[in-house]
């Protein structure tokens, strides 16, 4: 595994030959063809998109949202506003200055989800404290919403068919998500709103993960994360080194970026690495589905 060293954060009089870092698009699919995914990803363990229409539109994208704008559908929603949900709240902006960066605040727990809905309407990007209901477990909601989100085929009828968790991810932008790496192959749904993911392959993002915890003096596990990812130095680096344009790199790597609108889907193999921004104003909603792979790709 060829090695590199995290971007020097010391200036030099010499400017030194920059290695550019290559962010190649992901391939799209045509269709939802499980024998065709197959044969040109799964079994390649390579990440792939769905463009809109390739799957059948979840009855949540027209009784969740309301379009132009894309907003949340408040009458259909606020019914359901006792249900726990996972709820994070962080202080800070994550594209201010590095030192800014580094004072991110971030807490986590349970909360109603009417909690969330009245601040989405009152949410603006200028906001320093930010909501963002993430990895909720679609079994946990009401029967109702569950019925809302039905696993498309393709996702059941991959690897072991056996579908681990599915869960929601519903926030206002700007919403970051730093580098990390999942235990399972998930699809990726996007249900409103836009956002970026940045992949990485495996033997590429444990070095990056490598490095910065030997600049941060950590040894920390790379299968599992907490919120030190989510704020601090760790925050900062990672997000300088995934989604910075870094002056006078040592080194370059190519990662996979994928683009998804509403209706657009994405397949992250087990193993790769990625990290994922909204890229447009207002809400933004995903759906993932984490299912079993017929081999095990991820060491520590």
């Amino acid at each position: 595994m060829t090695s590199f060293r995290l971007a020097p954060r010391i200036k030099t009089q010499v400017r030194a030959v920059s290695t550019a870092t290559t962010w190649k698009p992901v391939t799209a699919l045509r269709d939802d063809d499980p024998k065709t995914f197959r044969l040109q990803a799964f079994d390649r363990h390579i990440p792939v998109k769905w463009h809109k229409g390739s799957f059948p539109d979840l009855p949540a994208v027209y009784k969740w949202f309301c379009n132009t704008p894309p907003s949340f559908n408040y009458a259909y929603l606020d019914q359901f506003g006792d249900t726990l949900v996972p709820l994070e709240f962080t202080r800070g902006h994550s594209t201010s200055t590095p030192n800014k960066r580094a004072q991110v605040d971030f807490r986590h727990g349970e909360a109603p989800l009417r909690i969330f809905l009245e601040w989405t309407r009152l949410a603006s990007p200028e906001l320093l404290d930010r909501f963002y209901i993430a990895q909720a477990p679609i079994s946990k909601l009401p029967l109702e919403l569950q019925d809302d989100l039905p696993l498309p085929d393709l996702v059941t009828k991959t690897g072991k068919g056996d579908v681990y968790n599915s869960s929601i991810w519903l926030g206002i932008s700007p919403t970051y998500t730093p580098l990390h790496r999942d235990p399972n192959s998930n699809f990726y749904l996007q249900l409103a709103g836009q956002k970026t993911v940045r992949l990485v392959p495996p033997p590429t993002g444990d070095t990056i993960f490598q490095n910065l915890q030997a600049a941060l003096g950590e040894n920390r596990s790379a299968t599992f994360r907490g919120a030190e990812m989510m704020e601090g130095q760790e925050r900062s680096l990672l997000e300088a080194e995934i989604w910075n344009n870094v002056e006078n790199r040592e080194y370059g790597f190519t990662g996979f970026e994928a683009v998804l609108g509403a209706g657009e889907s994405l397949f992250i193999p087990q193993g790769w690495w990625h990290s994922v921004k909204s890229t447009t104003k207002g809400i933004t909603a995903s759906v993932g589905s984490a299912v079993s792979p017929l081999i095990n790709c991820i060491s520590d």
